[in-house]
């Protein structure tokens, strides 16, 4: 049986959906209803102070590339500050893991998910905005939570109070 060759996908720079996420832009570059659901990509640019809280998805693998600047990356194995140039995996099985900006300067990340369905998560929570535009992190009320809870847990995720890492057994 002959496969169907399938269109080159080019995206030129500033073009995607632009997402305020947490205080971050995030661009979807590429979705998985262009790649038949293998892997979505977006790039993520992250602010002083921002990146999500603890979270876990045991369905998908997370990649990240962190393409400028440093993020502190933390797992229930550890912290790992992730400088320019460092690759990270978060492998299937729901490892609880988060990372957050702490320098003085904007991070740029490249995250891939395979199988793909992350990026309809960010579509349906996230607020457009231009190229660039940073809004600030939304209040979040005890409502607001629990409707960020049943989205994620509709695409797979799973989220954890903030001070998970830190609170006593």
């Amino acid at each position: 049986m002959e496969q169907t060759k399938q269109s080159v996908i080019t995206l030129g720079p500033g073009q995607g959906q632009h997402l305020s996420m947490a205080g971050g832009n995030y661009r979807i570059l590429i979705t998985g209803k262009q790649t038949g659901g293998d892997f979505a990509t977006i790039e993520m640019l992250v602010p002083p102070g921002g990146g999500p809280g603890p979270h876990a998805h045991p369905d998908f693998h997370e990649s990240f590339y962190v393409a400028e600047g440093e993020v502190e990356v933390q797992s229930e194995e550890g912290t790992y500050t992730a400088t320019q140039g460092a690759y990270i995996v978060i492998p299937k099985g729901g490892m609880v893991h988060s990372f957050k900006n702490r320098s003085a300067k904007l991070a740029k990340l490249l995250c891939t998910v395979a199988p793909s369905g992350l990026e309809e998560m960010f579509l349906e929570l996230g607020v457009p905005v231009a190229p660039g535009e940073f809004l600030p992190p939304p209040e979040i009320d005890d409502a607001g939570r629990k409707k960020m809870q049943e989205v994620a847990e509709k695409y797979g995720q799973r989220l954890y109070p903030p001070d998970y890492f830190t609170r006593p057994d």
